[in-house]
Parts: C-alpha cells; structure tokens; sequence
C-alpha cells in the first residue's frame, strides 16, 4: 500500500499533493516539533507556512500538502492533509514581528538568512482538512531516497505504508521520571500524556539555570501536583520566587529530584524538600536560589 493509493481511495489527486517531511536544522525546534503538531496545531503550521525558495515555488503548484514529521527514532510520521488555499506576500520584518514566529523562535528557529532579509516571500495560508484525521500520528511511512530531497510530489515518488500505529507516536507515553531534563520553553507545550503523568505526580523538583549553574530546589503537592507548579513556571519565568525573578528563565532546566507517595502529609513533603536544599546547599547565596 501507497500513500497515493490512500489518496486516490479519499478523492484526493495524487498529482496535486506536495509530501513534506518536517525534520528542523535547529536541535531544540526538531524536539518539540512533533509536540507542536499534536498540542499546538496553529504553531506547527505557522512553521511550515513559510519555505525556502525551491520548496516554495513547488507548493505554489500544489492543491494539496500532506505534512509528516521525522520522529528522533527516523520513523516519518503523517501530521496531517492541508489544502493550499493561496499565499500573501510577506517581509522578514513583518514574519519575525508574527506571535507565531517569536513562538517558534523561542525553539531556535532561526528564519530566514541575513542575505534574504530584504526579499519578500510567500506566506502559504494551509487549511487543515478531515482527511485521514484519524491517522495522524499514526500513520509512519517510508521516506524514497535520498533522504536530503524533503519535499516530493506523491504521484512521482513511492511513499511505501509502514505502519498504522495504534497510538499516536506525536504524543509519545510519558518518560522514567529520573530521565526528564526540561527547558522552560518545552514546559508549555508538552505531550499530552506526559502532562497527565505530571498531574498525578507529586514531590520535589530542581530548577538548573545553565547560565552559571545556580539551583533552585522546590516542592509541588496538593492539587497543583507538579504539572500544576512547572505549569505556574511556564507562564510567569519565576513562581514568584524571589530570587529567580531576576533571571531569565529561558536557561533554566527542570527536572525531578524525588517522588513522592499522593497521600504524603504536606509536612513531611516540606520536610523532604528541606534535605534537598540542605544537600544540595541551595539555600548559600553562592551556590543556591532558595532564600528560605
């Protein structure tokens, strides 16, 4: 089975339909792209809005985009069927001045290059179709070579049906906790089972500015749980923690230094929290961010 038999067996011309395989240069944007296309579906197409020119001047001639995304394990997961509703012309400066872009930019997305920041280029206006809605995530396809050619045309190529996953592989299951290592701007936008996980669990987490290595030790419990505080993090940079106010919270990392049992006392959470500052030394001014 083909991806052009799928699209022939929806009405769909294969001729008219420009395959995209998303797989970002900046590190931190190719991680939380598969994210964004589950969690946040109007960011991951402010992304693929815009295209370099060669890319450009193919979907200028394509009804349709059938977008995937490249997973770190390379498995080429579909995100979903666009139609190609036209274009508007755009400059760098009103692209980079987009809610959309400063989004993206938080993730390294660097845009366009210096040379091209004169020119104007074409912002696609892609529509989000029911099309093999049910298979977002879940349908893996294999990639033609060479693996370098990021777009083809479906009715040139052979897209070769791997797999129809049984869960969506855009929202992965949730890690070990002793394996999360989370930048600020990933707290905002994570899978939706790694934030069902994090609402259940309680106990005491680290934040790690990589600017000098400071720390900041801190306990979530009760209703907040830790999905709650790392959520509070998200939108304010701080916690109304005093001391890290002060700081830019774009360097800070946050991982989980201990769980705890759901029914623990909140003394004796506090309790905990309190030995981890103490071996951790977060409350010395030249080594910690507690100031209690």
């Amino acid at each position: 089975m083909d991806l052009s038999d799928l699209l022939r067996l929806e009405g769909v011309a294969p001729k008219d339909v420009l395959v995209l395989r998303h797989r970002p240069s900046e590190p931190e944007l190719a991680r939380v792209l598969p994210w964004l296309a589950d969690q946040c579906p109007d960011l991951f197409n402010a992304y693929q809005s815009t295209q370099n020119p060669r890319a450009e001047s193919a979907l200028s001639n394509a009804g349709h985009l059938a977008s995937f995304v490249v997973l770190d394990d390379g498995r080429v997961v579909f995100a979903g069927l666009y139609r190609n509703a036209g274009w508007s012309p755009m400059d760098q400066k009103t692209f980079c001045a987009l809610d959309t872009h400063k989004e993206l930019a938080r993730f390294g997305m660097t845009g366009f290059a210096e040379a091209e920041e004169s020119k104007t280029f074409k912002c696609f206006d892609l529509r989000l179709t029911e099309t093999f809605a049910e298979w977002k995530g879940r349908l893996v396809i294999d990639w033609p070579p060479p693996p370098i050619a990021w777009y083809r045309w479906a009715n040139r190529n052979t897209f070769a049906v791997r797999a129809i996953l049984e869960e969506s592989a855009l929202n992965p299951p949730m890690p070990d906790w002793r394996e999360l290592d989370l930048g600020w701007d990933e707290l905002g936008v994570l899978p939706a089972r790694w934030r069902s996980a994090l609402a259940q669990w309680r106990g005491i987490y680290q934040i790690y500015d990589a600017s000098d290595g400071m720390r900041y030790v801190g306990a979530a419990y009760g209703g907040e749980n830790i999905l709650g505080r790392w959520l509070n993090y998200a939108a304010s940079g701080h916690g109304d923690n005093l001391l890290l106010k002060a700081r830019d919270p774009r360097h800070f990392r946050f991982s989980i230094l201990e769980r705890v049992s759901p029914d623990m006392m909140p003394d004796d959470v506090i309790h905990l929290e309190g030995t981890w500052k103490q071996r951790l030394h977060t409350r010395d001014p030249a080594a910690g961010l507690n100031s209690n």
